[in-house]
């Protein structure tokens, strides 16, 4: 029999078609296989083929046959990730808002592939049911490429930053300055990435949109904060911070309904302190920053949640209940 002309690639198409085209619900017989493989210019015998298949086995592919009245058929049993395992995958990725819309579809088709092209449909259903908020930067995906080298080659990096205006531009913050820190963590927060590093100038940590950051690039430089990042805890930072408004951290003390302390630890966390005050209701103390973002947040949680203590940061309440009360009172 005449070979045909990608006859050297043949067990590795023939891999590929048992990766795409089967599953536990979908199978080739083996006249299927060799009529697919002769669509990619290889050509094989019934006998040649069973070896092959063999071949693939012994190398640790769980290729699975099945009997079904009088044809075997072959399909391709586990794989390195199984469908929910994706889906998983493909739900984090459509739900970033700091991957843009075209990046997700690039990332989700690769995801794609890891699969048949049948429970590949599922996870293409998932992506038409998701209608979320994406990042407008595209290069955000080899920013944190870059960040991630920085940390691992010990620079620092130099960057510009910026903010949206009201014609939806991106508009450079101090007139175009470059910003050059420490890379020190990368932090996923609020569904944004956050560079955390060390800026020398003002001996102090800092944190950073990675959306935000235009022209980064990697210096020779080496990092400096070590010192000050030798206890860093990265899962009390973000906390503390709560959506990355700056800040002193102070213990706040929250009193409410009992049916919101679910809502309580969502937020902070089981290891905050949480007590009983009479059958209904409890008290918790945080360790927040105490600004207008955290206490929008408290106002959104509605009349069975209220700041009880310290008192500046009752007054800041007040105060902040007043200016809404003036903000939306007719003019």
């Amino acid at each position: 029999m005449a070979k045909g002309e990608n006859q050297k690639l043949k067990m590795l198409y023939l891999a590929q078609i048992l990766s795409r085209e089967t599953d536990d619900s979908h199978g080739l017989t083996q006249e299927e296989l060799i009529d697919r493989l002769k669509e990619q210019q290889v050509v094989v015998e019934r006998k040649t083929l069973y070896t092959d298949l063999q071949a693939l086995k012994d190398y640790g592919y769980d290729i699975i046959s099945e009997r079904r009245e009088r044809n075997v058929y072959y399909h391709l049993g586990d794989r390195d990730f199984q469908l929910p395992e994706l889906k998983l995958l493909v739900d984090s990725v459509q739900s970033a808002k700091f991957i843009s819309v075209n990046k997700s579809r690039d990332l989700i088709k690769k995801l794609e592939g890891l699969v048949s092209k049948y429970d590949a449909t599922h996870l293409h259903r998932q992506v038409l049911i998701s209608g979320r908020v994406k990042s407008m930067n595209e290069s955000i995906y080899y920013t944190v490429d870059q960040l991630h080298e920085a940390i691992g080659s010990n620079r620092q990096v130099r960057f510009q930053y910026f903010n949206w205006n009201v014609k939806k531009e991106p508009e450079l913050r101090h007139d175009g300055a470059w910003y050059q820190v420490s890379p020190w963590n990368l932090l996923w927060d609020d569904e944004y990435y956050y560079l955390v590093g060390y800026d020398s100038a003002d001996e102090k940590i800092k944190h950073y949109r990675v959306d935000k950051m235009l022209k980064l690039s990697v210096t020779e430089e080496r990092r400096e904060g070590r010192e000050a990042f030798q206890d860093f805890d990265t899962a009390k930072y973000s906390k503390s911070i709560f959506g990355m408004f700056g800040g002193e951290e102070r213990t706040v003390t929250i009193e409410g309904e009992n049916n919101m302390v679910g809502t309580i630890l969502d937020r902070f966390g089981r290891d905050i302190t949480v007590s009983p005050l009479g059958e209904d209701r409890f008290t918790a103390q945080v360790t927040v920053v105490p600004s207008r973002h955290f206490l929008g947040w408290i106002f959104a949680l509605g009349a069975g949640v209220r700041i009880t203590a310290p008192e500046d940061v009752v007054q800041q309440m007040r105060e902040e209940a007043e200016r809404l009360t003036k903000q939306y009172q007719t003019q």
